[in-house]
């Protein structure tokens, strides 16, 4: 399940364990299509949370994190960055990337 993050919930949702948030626009045709593969791949991936930030609802908190290029996927542990994923990915791939990094 992915839960839609906003200012009020985005700094609680990223500070304890792993977390996978999902940088994207409604303009962005690319995140447009990572939107159902990444929900396909939160239902699969084990021992991480995944969440969803709109870049335009919630621009200061993509500034803090220095989003230049959407979709662009980070993964936390713990509150601190561990690493990025940039671009449009399918589904068996973005899995097999996403397990290699948590």
């Amino acid at each position: 399940m992915v839960e839609i993050l906003d200012k009020e919930n985005f700094d609680k949702f990223i500070a304890e364990g792993t977390t996978i948030v999902d940088f994207w626009a409604s303009w962005c045709g690319p995140c447009q299509m990572m939107g159902p593969v990444f929900e396909a791949v939160s239902k699969e991936v084990k021992g991480a949370k995944f969440g969803k930030l709109s870049t335009e609802e919630a621009p200061d908190i993509a500034g803090e994190h220095q989003i230049s290029s959407i979709p662009c996927l980070i993964i936390f542990k713990d509150g601190k960055e561990s690493s990025r994923i940039i671009g449009y990915r399918g589904k068996d791939e973005l899995k097999e990337e996403i397990e290699q990094k948590i």
